[in-house]
Parts: C-alpha cells; sequence; structure tokens
C-alpha cells in the first residue's frame, strides 16, 4: 500500500478491514490488460460479505504448506545435497528459498493493492509463497496466535513426514508429495478470497501502469547485495581462501550495490519498497535488529541440529527431522504467551530482553553440552532458544507497532518481515561457513600422514552416508572433527543473540 496515496490508505487503510463489499465491475478486457474499470456514474455491484474466519481458514491452508515445507527442507537437506555429492553447499538449498521470499516479499504487498489479493494469492500459491493482509491491526494479534498454531503443526508435521519419505521412497516425493494442498488452496482462493485492491473505483490501471507503482528495480538489487554478501561467506576458507581476490571483488560490489540501493530508494523509486528514512528512527531500527540477529541464531540452530543427530547419532532422516519437534512447539507456545503478556500487561521491552537472554542460554548450553554422545534431557536444550525466538517474533513486532505513527505502518511491517528473512539467510550462510571451515581444517590436522587422507577429507565434505560406512579410527576422527565444528557453529548463534540482548536493552517502551 502506498503511504503517499491518500484515496488508497482511506479505502483500505491499516485500521480499515479489507474483507468488504467490493464497489467495482470487472470489464470483459481485464485479463487484456485493465484491472477493476468502473466509472463515477456506474451501478456498483454488492457481492455477500465473507466472514474473517472463512478467509483466514482458506489461508491457513497455505501457511500449513509453506511452514511444512520449511522443517521439511531442513530435515532433508543433508540426503539431497549428499546425493549430489556436495554436503559443503547444502545450506544452498535452504539459502536459496529465503533468498528468493526476501526478494518477493517487499513488492508482493504492493501487487495485492494494485491487482487484487484473490489474484495475487493465486499467483502465489502457483510460485509457492504465502502473504495475508486481511483485518484491522487491532485484530492482528488474535488472529496471528491461529495462524501460529496452523504453522506450528506444518513445522512440526513437515520434518519427520519429509524424513520418512526421504528414507523410504526418496526426497523427491516429499516435494511431489505437497501438490495436491496447493491445488486445493488455490480452489478455494478462487472461490472464496475476495479480490479487494485499495483502487477507488473510479480508477483505471493498466498493467503496465499498474507495475510502474513497484520498485521492481530496488527489490533486483537488494538480492544482488544479498548475494553479493553471501556468495563470500559461502566461498571463503571452503572452497577458496579468504585472502583470493575472488573474496575482495565480491565484497566491492557488496559496498557498490548498497550504495545504489539506497540511492534508488531515495531518488528514484516512486514507491520505495523501503522508507530509509524511517529506518534512522531507533524505533524501527532496533525492533528490526532483534528480528534479525535472532532470526539469524534460531535458523543457524535449526540448520545444525538434523545434521548433528545424522552424523553423530546415524540418525535417520525422518528421526533427525522430528529432533526440531521441540523447539518448534517452543516458538508456538512462546507466541501465545508472549501475545497474551502484552495485551495484558501492555509491556513489551521485558519480554525482548528475557527472549534474548532465554536463547543465549540454549546456544551456551549446546556449544558446551552437545558432544559425540547427548542425553535425552540434553537434547531438549534446543527448547530455551526456540521459547526464545517465539517471544521475539511477538514482542518485537508490538515494539515496532507502538513506536511509529498509523501512516507508517505498512512500510514498518515490510521491513520488519525483511530483516527476519535477511537474518535467516545472512545466519544461515554465516553457520556454515563456520561449520564447513573449522570442518575441514580439524580434518586436514586430524588425518595428518593417514593413509588416503584427501579422498577422505572430499568425501566426507560431500556425502553424510560416507560417514555412516566409515569404521574404526577414521570414524572417531572423522566424529571428534565435527564435534568440534558444531560448537564454533553454536557459538556463532551464540554472539547473533548477544547481539540481539543488548539491541533489546535499548528497546523504548512505549504507552500501549
Amino acid at each position: 500500500m502506498s503511504l503517499n496515496n491518500s484515496d488508497a490508505q482511506e479505502e483500505a487503510g491499516e485500521e480499515t478491514p479489507l474483507l468488504h463489499t467490493q464497489l467495482a465491475t470487472q470489464q470483459s478486457d481485464d485479463l487484456e490488460g485493465r484491472v477493476l474499470e468502473t466509472s463515477h456514474t456506474s451501478t456498483p455491484k454488492t457481492e455477500p460479505q465473507k466472514s474473517p474466519a472463512t478467509i483466514i481458514s482458506v489461508l491457513l491452508i497455505g501457511v500449513f504448506i509453506a511452514n511444512a515445507e520449511g522443517s521439511l527442507v531442513l530435515a532433508t537437506y543433508g540426503r539431497i545435497s549428499s546425493e549430489f555429492n556436495d554436503l559443503k553447499n547444502a545450506s544452498w538449498l535452504v539459502t536459496s528459498y529465503v533468498l528468493a521470499v526476501s526478494a518477493v516479499q517487499p513488492i508482493y504487498g504492493k501487487l495485492s493493492d494494485i491487482y487484487g489479493r484473490a489474484h495475487m494469492l493465486l499467483v502465489a500459491y502457483a510460485l509457492f509463497a504465502l502473504g495475508w493482509y486481511l483485518v484491522p491491526l487491532r485484530d492482528v494479534g488474535s488472529w496471528r496466535s491461529y495462524v501460529n498454531i496452523v504453522a506450528t503443526t506444518g513445522r512440526s508435521l513437515g520434518g519427520p513426514i519429509g524424513g520418512y519419505l526421504a528414507d523410504t521412497v526418496g526426497w523427491r516425493w516429499s516435494f511431489v508429495g505437497q501438490c495436491p494442498p496447493t491445488m486445493f488452496g488455490m480452489l478455494l482462493v478462487w472461490t472464496m478470497v475476495p479480490n479487494t485492491t485499495s483502487l477507488k473505483a473510479s480508477e483505471s490501471r493498466s498493467i503496465r501502469e499498474g507495475l510502474s507503482r513497484v520498485d521492481l528495480m530496488g527489490a533486483l538489487i537488494l538480492v544482488g547485495t544479498i548475494t553479493t554478501f553471501l556468495l563470500p561467506l559461502q566461498l571463503g576458507g571452503i572452497l577458496i581462501p579468504w585472502t583470493h581476490p575472488t573474496i575482495f571483488i565480491l565484497l566491492a560490489c557488496f559496498a557498490a550495490l548498497s550504495a545504489w540501493f539506497i540511492v534508488v530508494e531515495m531518488r528514484v523509486a516512486k514507491e520505495p519498497i523501503l522508507s530509509l528514512s524511517m529506518l534512522t528512527s531507533w524505533d524501527v531500527l532496533l525492533p528490526n535488529t532483534v528480528m534479525f540477529c535472532q532470526s539469524a541464531a534460531q535458523l543457524g540452530m535449526m540448520f545444525t541440529v538434523p545434521l548433528f543427530f545424522e552424523v553423530m547419532q546415524d540418525a535417520s532422516a525422518a528421526l533427525a527431522g522430528a529432533h526440531l519437534f521441540p523447539a518448534v512447539v517452543a516458538v508456538a507456545v512462546a507466541g501465545l504467551l508472549g501475545g497474551y503478556l502484552t495485551k495484558r500487561t501492555r509491556r513489551y521491552k521485558q519480554l525482548l530482553v528475557f527472549a534474548t537472554i532465554s536463547s543465549s542460554a540454549s546456544y551456551l548450553l549446546l556449544a558446551i553440552r552437545w558432544n559425540k554422545e547427548i542425553s535425552f534431557g540434553e537434547s531438549l536444550f534446543i527448547v530455551p532458544g526456540g521459547f526464545g525466538n517465539g517471544l521475539v517474533q511477538s514482542a518485537a513486532f508490538v515494539a515496532l507497532t507502538a513506536g511509529i505513527e498509523t501512516d507508517d505502518m505498512a512500510m514498518a511491517c515490510s521491513s520488519f518481515y525483511m530483516s527476519a528473512n535477511t537474518g535467516t539467510v545472512v545466519g544461515l550462510a554465516s553457520t556454515n561457513a563456520v561449520l564447513q571451515g573449522t570442518l575441514r581444517r580439524g580434518l586436514e590436522k586430524r588425518l595428518v600422514g593417514y593413509p588416503n587422507s584427501a579422498s577422505i577429507i572430499d568425501q566426507v565434505l560431500s556425502n553424510i552416508e560416507y560417514i555412516k560406512e566409515l569404521r574404526g579410527p577414521a570414524k572417531h576422527i572423522v566424529l571428534d572433527a565435527y564435534s568440534q565444528a558444531f560448537k564454533y557453529a553454536h557459538f556463532i548463534n551464540l554472539a547473533f543473540s548477544t547481539v540481539a540482548f543488548v539491541s533489546s536493552l535499548l528497546v523504548r517502551e512505549h504507552k500501549m
């Protein structure tokens, strides 16, 4: 939604339910390039109004599928990358997915305002991404709790089911199996979701005119900026030395693209995807920083957990994915509890501080106590991390919205979710870089003078199944190297969470 378009804001503002009667007659040439053309004198056509519960129920199918896929990828990425003998680059399976979300999410709300939410939801299902924007801001907390439950169910089932399919019929079927519910969701969206836009009935928009309102250049530059930042993390110390000229070239490209993005958003874009002036406000910057760092830490942890159990415990993909379940449940419980406490106490800073402490304690325990053999109780050390992440998602969002004007709400929320997605990408890349770099150095140090050491190192970095087939001293050497690498990876997550903790201390508490 444009913050500069007062008419559009009046029609579908943050406080206005978007489930209203649509006063527009669709022209016969709509599919040929025109969207929702009417004149001032045309007779309005009233459509039956559907309840928020009905529409939210339809959209929750997409929430379930999207979250199930997320945990499915985390549970099976080791098996998938091992099949291609490229375990060291396994993080790109998750990174590429989240990077695409980071690129699409900022502009998707704008496209929905222009072309209608039902149409864009159908496109989202087809592209397998989902966003919803349906209810007044005052009701967001209540609906988010229901979405949390469905999202948690999806994340809880996605890992074990995806892992089981990978163990039995192959990982490809775990993705094919998502097609039927996706098609069912598309059918329900087509028949049940009103295609509301932010255009007034008297306005006319062609496809070209509509796209002119979208900051496509800014979105593309943002993707390039993030990619040139991630590539050095993925290449340095793993495929090429950190002193290689390619690393410096990529960092220079990152700096240049960052500067270009700032210029485009400030000088070129008519309706920028991010208001850089707004991001200089502490009330926006600090909650975004907390969310960025917490997302980076939590996804880094979630990335290492299935791999730990597959490598150190010889667990199947299904069992490794099931080990994510306690953390996923903790996220949902904390999200619900955080929403309840915020509503009851009208305070959020204390929750933010406690959440980051809880997460930091989790990552510290993982770094200290997770060795080659762990007990059931020690396997639950991931729970405080999930609990803290759930509280942050709830409290940081409230902290952001409490400190800004209603007119800036849409763009601020966009920046919040972009921070979460970008943090996820950066955290995942950082964790994998430390894990793979430490593992390679540890193997090279421990296998000095060992027969066929170069071949062993290459196979260990490429295929989980090779590790499971090792026996004798070589197996112990590999597990020792992996154990140390996991510890360093958890310390990286602890560093991100510590920054989130410091940022939470600086957050200002506004009267609610």
